[in-house]
């Protein structure tokens, strides 16, 4: 019962972590020298779901942040090496909770004898849960070739403080550039 208890503890705690990290994933094109970038512009992306002022700014603000510590300059000119754009949304999922209370008619004692049956009532509730997500997209501005894509997804409190929300950006942010540029295979 004890060893029961405990895994039933570690499920819990692994679905919640599960549930709170980011996923970021990413893909280039292979073929493509990303050192001879220096440069970039930020572009609007057609047909993207416009954001306001403000979270277009943080947006920005962050990419600016990683592609700067990568050794990359922002320019406002049309002889920029990259053109960069980004597309965000919130989505939402229903999520189910059931907890059995341990309450109510179960196995136990009986009749001369240990007798299974069934378990304590169980309860639960629905709730909305946010998935944010932001995908950015640097072309290669000669070719007009999509070079490389990252994206990050993460469940989202659309309540918390905009500190919050600012270092959440960042975190993604950073964790979807940290293999940018890719290696080179020799």
């Amino acid at each position: 019962m004890k060893t029961l208890l405990r895994w039933s503890v570690w499920i819990v705690v692994l679905s919640a972590s599960t549930l709170l990290a980011q996923d970021v994933r990413y893909n280039f094109d292979k073929s493509t020298d990303f050192s001879k970038y220096k440069t970039y512009k930020f572009v609007q992306m057609k047909d993207a779901a416009q954001v306001n002022d403000i979270v277009d700014k943080q947006i920005k603000d962050a990419v600016d942040v990683q592609l700067g510590q990568k050794g990359l300059t922002k320019t406002d000119g049309d002889t920029a090496d990259l053109y960069v754009g980004y597309q965000a949304g919130i989505g939402q999922e229903k999520q189910f909770t059931s907890y059995d209370s341990g309450w109510g008619y179960g196995p136990g004692w009986g009749r001369g004898g240990w007798y299974g049956g069934g378990g304590g009532m169980t309860t639960g509730q629905t709730s909305t849960i946010y998935i944010g997500q932001i995908a950015v997209d640097m072309y290669d501005s000669a070719q007009k070739d999509l070079v490389w894509r990252g994206t990050v997804s993460k469940t989202i409190d659309p309540k918390a403080k905009p500190e919050k929300q600012q270092k959440n950006l960042t975190k993604a942010m950073t964790k979807m550039f940290k293999n940018y540029p890719p290696a080179k295979k020799s």
